[in-house]
């Protein structure tokens, strides 16, 4: 665990921090503006990128002990940045503000992500933190509507997107994923707890089983927000990485939700698509056309 920091470094927001790419992004732009943060660091999340940072260790069942670093460090905000698994608690290490929440918090974590996020974001408020979403702070995050790539959604990508579209909202109805893998009009994969790269690598090792039409098209992934997803958390993202992983299960691209989805290092995420023959598409909701 990293050592605390000296507190006159931090202040302003509080980057919860998870893995991938957004929290290092959201620290360096805190950094690069000089507005006064704190990175948080759990247990079982490594972060690579922190020297140079202020960083604080938190453990998940220590509520009370996060509540008075991010007051000590004078942080008024507090943002959810990057992947995390759920943790494995641990009942006998719960403090006393953690067994104030623990009948609303345990409960919202047999539901879906999005219950337990807005479960943890109204302790926080009531806390008298503020909730923030990252691209608030990193407003080149949300692409707007367009075909970002050279290769641009034939008409049988476009039905497989739609078809995903419709199979993302109803797993989203019940807080499950935001995310679908559709090829010549079959599911071939649905997010679920997993996460995004294992579903990918699901469809990489298991699609050609299926015996789709060789000529047909490849399939799309197609990331969604559920319908009443809390925009401030765990906001779907694809990125360079995302990119590699479509490439290998053999797709012919990747289909965005428009204004909705963040996409890290948006450049270099489109050079890697380019790169590799993959589309990037931000389409409208319900839209039909490129």
């Amino acid at each position: 665990m990293p050592a605390p920091t000296d507190r006159k470094e931090a202040g302003g927001l509080a980057i919860l921090a998870g893995t991938g790419d957004l929290p290092r992004l959201l620290a360096e732009k805190c950094r690069s503006t000089g507005q006064g943060y704190l990175v948080v660091q759990f247990p079982g999340v490594p972060l690579d990128w922190t020297d140079g940072h202020p960083v604080e260790a938190a453990e998940f069942e220590k509520f009370g002990h996060i509540f008075k670093t991010l007051r000590a460090h004078g942080c008024t905000r507090v943002a959810f940045a990057g992947a995390m698994s759920r943790p494995k608690l641990n009942p006998t290490r719960f403090d006393r503000k953690f067994l104030s929440v623990a009948p609303t918090l345990l409960s919202a974590l047999k539901g879906g992500d999005d219950a337990t996020l807005r479960a943890i974001s109204k302790i926080m408020e009531d806390e008298g933190f503020e909730v923030i979403a990252p691209h608030s702070e990193l407003d080149t995050l949300l692409v707007e509507a367009g075909v970002l790539t050279k290769m641009r959604p034939s008409d049988e990508d476009k039905s497989d997107a739609a078809r995903a579209q419709i199979i993302v909202d109803a797993m989203g109805a019940v807080d499950v994923g935001q995310g679908a893998v559709v090829a010549q009009g079959i599911c071939l994969a649905v997010e679920s707890i997993q996460g995004t790269d294992r579903m990918l690598q699901f469809v990489a090792e298991t699609a050609a089983g299926f015996r789709l039409d060789p000529k047909g098209s490849k399939g799309v992934l197609y990331k969604g927000v559920k319908p009443d997803q809390d925009r401030r958390m765990d906001v779907p993202t694809v990125g360079p990485e995302t990119v590699d992983m479509a490439a290998k299960a053999g797709l012919a691209g990747i289909v965005m939700e428009a204004g909705e989805i963040q996409v890290l290092d948006l450049p270099k995420t489109i050079a890697r698509a380019d790169a590799q023959g993959l589309f990037l598409w931000a389409r409208p909701k319900g839209a039909g056309a490129a």
